[in-house]
């Protein structure tokens, strides 16, 4: 048995001992105690970690020189037309000497500090919209500020560690330990990507590309619609009341057949343009919501369903139309592909959720992955904070939940 490592990295907090335990540990046997072997001196992390102290000064008159001179002439030259995006290319340029004191820290001390996200700069936002999202990067501040105040602790650093290499050469390892674990403690603190704004600008941005995916693969399958189905259609009874109008003189009898066929055609092409509109946006959704459009949906599914909405108000219009398209989606799924004898769909409102269960008795074995359009309705209620969960062991049944944040209706 081996005794448990420390949390700390290889780098970092109190010596490891991976051999094997004292006795009276752990229920060890008695025998020679084997004591951890004592670590060197000088090797080469405290090599490193000297280094590292070393290059504080001349990196810290660097950045302190950067920081003041962007804080006062980005801020003297606020009120004119330049300041403000000179300070806004100026926390641009933070963000690139945070990235170079993080490789140092974890080149020199070990420190491994995940790098922040980039920021969400879209091509079609003009020069203010991106100079203000520059000027709201809680990276480039942090960075500034660690920038700002590093230059005392360098020029401590510096001095301390030049003095010990000829006076205090006994004890400088452990004084290296005690000054570099301050620095780690500030290269966490101040460089780390731990603040939750960042992380929201992440989802957001992911988020936004997910909406713009789907919305791009919505217009192309209503073009796909239009051009396969009514719109050849059209043209077909075009066609073939022109040739009842070539024929109405000579051969009234087949002119009268071929305009009951163009009849049909007309009807067919309403129905697909009606099924057109339905799945673009239902106007029993608009006029009467959830309930009724629902019941609609699972009137068309090919097993009985059985559906119960308990909601006293509507919810936002964005997201009622988004739970219709899920239900649409998933009961299509159970019409083709669950083998099921029955279905349910189930929808509730819990405090600030809009909560969506359909479930049904057939095969189960339904997966994100498994080419059903489950994926893509994941992506599209993750695109607006919403979840969705699928539970489908081999044999069935099938029990699918999604969750929508609830928005109120505007009046």
């Amino acid at each position: 048995m081996t005794a448990p490592s420390s949390a700390a990295g290889p780098h970092e907090g109190p010596d490891r001992y991976d051999g094997p335990d004292r006795p009276g540990i752990f229920g060890g046997s008695g025998g020679t105690d084997r004591l951890p072997p004592p670590r060197p001196a000088y090797d080469i992390r405290t090599w490193k970690e000297i280094a590292h102290l070393l290059l504080n000064l001349p990196t810290a008159v660097f950045g302190f020189v950067y920081a003041i001179t962007a804080l006062s002439v980005g801020g003297s030259l606020s009120v004119t037309v330049v300041g403000l995006p000179l300070l806004a290319l100026s926390l641009l340029g933070a963000r690139q000497l945070g990235k170079l004191e993080r490789a140092r820290a974890r080149a020199l001390l070990g420190v491994r500090v995940e790098e922040p996200s980039p920021l969400p700069l879209a091509r079609g936002e003009g020069m203010l919209q991106r100079a203000w999202m520059a000027l709201k990067d809680p990276v480039g501040w942090r960075t500034l500020l660690y920038e700002a105040i590093r230059l005392p602790w360098g020029v401590l650093t510096f001095c301390t560690v030049l003095a010990s290499l000829f006076v205090l050469w006994p004890v400088l390892p452990y004084l290296a330990r005690g000054l570099t674990n301050a620095d780690r403690a500030m290269v966490r603190g101040l460089l780390s990507p731990s603040d939750e704004l960042e992380r929201r600008i992440a989802e957001l941005e992911s988020d936004r590309g997910v909406v713009v995916d789907t919305a791009a693969a919505d217009l192309r399958r209503i073009e796909r619609d239009l051009h396969d189905g009514a719109q050849a259609r059209l043209v077909n009874l075009a066609m073939g009341l022109g040739l009842a109008k070539e024929k109405l003189l000579e051969d009234p009898d087949t002119a009268a057949e071929m305009v009951a066929e163009a009849h049909g055609e007309v009807k067919l092409a309403l129905q697909e343009l009606r099924d057109l509109a339905r799945g673009i946006h239902p106007a029993v959704l608009t006029d009467r919501g959830l309930d009724a459009a629902l019941s609609s949906v699972a009137a068309r599914c090919t097993v009985p369903v059985k559906v119960t909405v308990d909601l006293t108000d509507r919810p936002a219009a964005a997201i009622e139309g988004i739970a219709y398209f899920t239900v649409s989606e998933l009961l299509q799924n159970v019409s083709k592909h669950s083998g099921a004898r029955s279905a349910s769909v189930d929808v509730w409102r819990s405090t600030d959720r809009l909560l969506i269960q359909v479930q049904d008795d057939g095969r189960g074995g339904a997966r994100l992955d498994g080419g059903t359009g489950m994926r893509g309705l994941a992506d599209r209620l993750g695109a607006v904070d919403g979840l969705f969960v699928v539970d489908s062991p081999a044999g069935g049944p099938t029990e699918v939940t999604a969750e929508l944040p609830w928005r109120d209706r505007e009046k």
